[in-house]
Formats: structure tokens, C-alpha cells, sequence
């Protein structure tokens, strides 16, 4: 009886950890996040565990939407602190270009550990952007710098230089 018992608390733990790897993705930023972990890919950065601690990455109709209180996307985080929603203002979806500028900001935040950059400087994490096809016209500029200038990126060059420096030794 021991056996079925502990056997069942197993198979339980089992059930319960697989139900909470998943992400509910909304299927208009799925390929953009595709395409952002492609990035991640080129860039030596890992993004699997970070991607199973969120909950949802969609496109909601809940951000302000308001003459000098629009929010196009943001993250919001749990008790603990930690991210566990990425969500995008719909109004960004009208136009391409704006979603995937916004989308990648987002992304930023939860998988390339950022802060904002600047208040409006035509970078991807500004906190505000006068021209978000400034941003899109400088695309692949745009994106190189985002990754190469991100703290994940940063650390992991730190951790190569540091193990690159004590095998010379």
C-alpha cells in the first residue's frame, strides 16, 4: 500500500510540474517571439527556463488607450517580483512595424533582463519613442544593439573573458 501510495505522490508531482510548463502565446506574437529567440540563438542566450516562468504573452485590450496615457505594452510582475505576463495594447497591432517594435521591447525586458535606455532616443528600450518607424527603419542596427548591449549578453561576455583569462593560466 506504501508502494501505490508514494507511486501516486510521484505521478501527482510529475502531472503538476509539466502543467506549469506552458505559456499561453497569443499566435499574432508568436512569430515574433520566434524570430526574438532566433536572436537569442545567434547571441548565446538562453531563453527555455525564462520562457515557462511566464504565464501569458498576448495582445489585450486592457492597457490605457487615452490622450497622454497610452501604454502600447508592459510587463507586469507577481508577488515575488518576477515577470509572469507580457502584454501588448492592441493598438500597437494596427501597424507591423509598431508591434514589432513594441514586442521586442517587452521580450527585452523579461528575456534580456532590461531597463528602459533612455525617455525618447529612437532605441527599441526607450521608454518612449517619438517615431517608432525611426526605429523600424534601422531594424537590424536596431536589434545587434539591443542584444549586444543587454545585461544577459554583458554577463555571459564577462563569464567568457573571465573563463578565457583563467585557462591562460
Amino acid at each position: 500500500m506504501k508502494k501505490y501510495v508514494l507511486a501516486l505522490c510521484l505521478f501527482s508531482s510529475v502531472i503538476i510540474g509539466s502543467a506549469q510548463d506552458s505559456v499561453d502565446i497569443d499566435g499574432r506574437l508568436q512569430p515574433l517571439l520566434t524570430e526574438f529567440f532566433k536572436y537569442c540563438d545567434i547571441y548565446g542566450i538562453e531563453y527555455h527556463e525564462k520562457l515557462f516562468q511566464l504565464k501569458n504573452v498576448d495582445i489585450t485590450n486592457s492597457l490605457p488607450l487615452e490622450e497622454g496615457n497610452t501604454v502600447l505594452g508592459m510587463v507586469t510582475r507577481n508577488v515575488e517580483g518576477n515577470i509572469e505576463n507580457i502584454l501588448i495594447n492592441w493598438a500597437a497591432s494596427i501597424d507591423p512595424e509598431i508591434l514589432k517594435v513594441v514586442s521586442f521591447h517587452e521580450f527585452a525586458h523579461h528575456f534580456l533582463d532590461y531597463k528602459h535606455t533612455c525617455e525618447d532616443c529612437d532605441e527599441i528600450m526607450a521608454v518612449n519613442n517619438a517615431s517608432y518607424f525611426n526605429v523600424a527603419r534601422d531594424w537590424d542596427n536596431q536589434v545587434k544593439k539591443l542584444f549586444i548591449t543587454s545585461p544577459v549578453y554583458l554577463k555571459l561576455q564577462k563569464k567568457v573573458t573571465f573563463n578565457n583569462e583563467a585557462g591562460e593560466k
